[in-house]
């Protein structure tokens, strides 16, 4: 029998340009979409942080890590949100079922 659901963590990096509301109501945007197809079990905020090499001209962006729970075509659509945001420099979604 299939899989119903999966557990997943993302990690995106917002533009770090944004005023701390914007990047507060980025982060909260993507919560929700979590929220709304799955089950959000913890995100973590590690603020500003520098790269290892620049990305779109800029030094350093805000990562945010989130876990969570949902059917397995929703990274997708997750994914597509992220690419569709400017604000978004780069992502990466990972099923941690398959890690073993």
């Amino acid at each position: 029998m299939a899989k119903v659901t999966a557990k997943y963590e993302t990690i995106f990096i917002i533009n770090p340009a944004l005023s701390e509301e914007a990047t507060a109501e980025k982060v909260a945007k993507f919560k929700a979409l979590i929220e709304k197809n799955g089950t959000l079990a913890n995100v973590d905020e590690w603020g500003k942080r520098r790269f290892a090499y620049p990305i779109n001209d800029l030094n350093e962006g805000y990562y945010v890590l989130a876990e969570f729970e949902c059917v397995p075509s929703f990274p997708a659509e997750l994914d597509r949100n992220y690419k569709i945001d400017e604000e978004i420099m780069r992502s990466i979604i990972i099923c941690k079922d398959d890690i073993a």
